[in-house]
């Protein structure tokens, strides 16, 4: 007769944690799931006891069994998935943020603030890095900042004669 599936003998840590993450209401779904399969499976419950209580296949509650009795609570951590790779780097990232946050007029150019497409251009032509504007807001969004239109009125007037036009 095949010996039954089981949890192993958990530390009291880990017994902690997976009572924690089970009755958890703001960790991910999944990682809910997979701690209710574990402590399932400590209080004695079969795999197919276990798969019908949480709507689950049997396959799956193998797995994570499996997966926790060789690895621990980092096996019940999402593995990296395959996917397409980061289109920039995280020195050219830095690059876009650190020009962002410059001042155009030290970097030696004529105007005094960037707008999208001055800061693409420059990127562009100064930095050699190929990005569009969009993907600029996009970045600078990721990083936390966020992009201002610049008010006309804003500072000094661009008008040299109004002071003298206003009376």
């Amino acid at each position: 007769m095949p010996r039954r599936l089981q949890v192993r003998e958990m530390t009291e840590k880990e017994h902690e944690t997976i009572q924690e993450t089970a009755r958890s209401r703001t960790a991910a779904v999944r990682t809910v799931e997979r701690a209710r399969i574990i402590r399932a499976s400590s209080e004695g419950q079969s795999v197919a006891e276990i798969a019908s209580g949480l709507q689950l296949k049997a396959a799956k509650v193998r797995k994570w069994i499996h997966r926790f009795n060789e690895r621990g609570l980092a096996g019940l951590v999402d593995e990296p998935r395959a996917g397409r790779p980061a289109t920039y780097t995280s020195e050219e990232v830095s690059e876009v943020v650190a020009a962002a946050l410059s001042d155009p007029q030290s970097l030696g150019l004529p105007f005094a603030s960037w707008t999208l497409d001055r800061l693409e251009a420059y990127l562009n032509e100064v930095k050699g890095i190929s990005i569009k504007r969009s993907r600029v807001n996009e970045l600078l969004l990721r990083e936390g900042l966020r992009w201002r239109q610049q008010e006309s009125w804003f500072g000094e007037r661009v008008d040299p004669d109004f002071a003298a036009k206003r009376g």
